[in-house]
């Protein structure tokens, strides 16, 4: 490999997040989404030369960033995003709760997919709405979708959006053209406007495709907003920035007016300098990195096959995130969490943090050097065994 993603940077005593959060050194953090890697050489050299100019001032984002943005999707995923489309915001989360608040009023209902990303949960209770489960069903160690529910649910004319996740945190899977699709056709008959958080776009493995869900048809166009942001692939998430595709004039509107009624209208110097150069010159660094985790995931796979035959591990379509079963332990993710926090100091997280659905589940965080990766799976067989 032309990039050294084996190398080991030090990242306790940086302010991490991740790292830093715990009370001791001797801890192992697998929890936050975010990877132990250094991002693409471009995107350094991008904003090294920001840095030199010595100035950080306000900032008017250029032609060069939703040039970057429409050439990326269109050149990897067959989507030509439109620069009147796009607001900038802060981040992803940011945005969902920018989209809940235009679209919805106080009282109205939220469908999510569950288990799911936690913050869906939060955007929905601060902008006072009603969360509205469809569980994923888990059968044979997979999930799918129960489309008899979704169209029950969706049907309360109180339901106003879906939150979807494709990929899907924490469950992994990439959900296919005909999924996409039948959600789409329940949602556009029952009025439901769709939502997707596409965040984790850039990290398919083979024999899986990301296909953006507006990019099905003109009515998902119209009836959707998509969010994206190059933090996920290239490890930007504390540089700020996200991206809402909003193609439909009425809800770009009201979604702009949320933007800046909750005050993250407005991205840094940095976040625009990074996603150029990421867009722009960071692809061969993007598939690289794809291969790796990878083999991380292959790696992991094939540990749990042999040391901990018991606790099945999930397929990975998408993502960095391994989503293990821990349901023969009987006991509550929280108990499991705990138990490798105290006896091992391995911090991952609890499955019911994604919703009840989640009971019994571990999230794993596989964006690391693989040396380790294999120090926290033998910390993970040291407890569970």
């Amino acid at each position: 490999m032309k990039y050294n993603f084996d190398e080991l940077v030090p990242r306790r005593g940086s302010n991490s997040y991740k790292w830093d959060s715990a009370g001791s050194e001797d801890v192992l953090p697998m929890w936050v989404a975010d990877m132990d890697f250094r991002t693409a050489p471009a995107v350094v050299e991008a904003l090294r030369k920001r840095v030199e100019h010595g100035i950080f001032g306000y900032v008017k984002v250029p032609t060069a960033y939703y040039d970057a943005i429409g050439d990326w999707f269109k050149r990897r995923h067959s989507w030509r995003v439109e620069k009147d489309w796009v607001l900038f915001t802060t981040g992803v989360v940011p945005a969902l709760s920018a989209i809940i608040k235009a679209l919805t009023h106080p009282g109205d209902k939220v469908l999510v997919q569950t288990p799911v990303y936690n913050c869906f949960f939060s955007s929905i209770r601060n902008d006072e709405c009603e969360m509205v489960a469809n569980p994923l069903i888990y059968r044979n160690g997979a999930y799918s979708i129960d489309f008899d529910d979704l169209e029950k649910k969706a049907a309360d004319p109180r339901v106003k959006l879906l939150l979807l996740c494709n990929p899907h945190n924490p469950a992994g899977r990439v959900w296919t053209r005909r999924e996409l699709t039948r959600i789409g056709e329940i949602c556009l008959k029952n009025d439901v406007f769709v939502v997707a958080d596409e965040i984790h776009c850039e990290l398919v493995y083979p024999g899986h495709q990301y296909i953006p869900f507006a990019s099905i048809s003109e009515d998902f166009l119209h009836s959707s907003v998509t969010c994206t942001s190059p933090s996920k692939a290239f490890n930007l998430a504390g540089l700020q920035v996200a991206n809402i595709f909003a193609a439909n004039p009425a809800v770009r509107k009201k979604i702009d007016k949320a933007l800046n009624v909750n005050e993250v209208c407005e991205i840094n110097p940095f976040a625009v300098e990074a996603l150029i150069a990421a867009y722009n010159e960071g692809e061969e660094w993007l598939e690289e990195l794809r291969q790796y985790l990878l083999g991380n995931y292959n790696y992991l796979k094939r540990f749990f096959e042999e040391q901990l035959p018991q606790f099945p591990v999930l397929a990975l379509e998408g993502t960095y995130l391994v989503w293990v079963d821990c349901s023969v332990l009987k006991q509550s993710s929280e108990e499991i969490v705990k138990m490798l926090l105290e006896k091992e100091m391995l911090w991952v997280n609890e499955g019911s943090m994604y919703g009840e659905a989640g009971d019994g589940f571990i999230r794993i965080n596989i964006a690391c050097p693989r040396q380790l990766l294999i120090e926290g799976l033998n910390r993970i067989a040291r407890v569970l065994k």
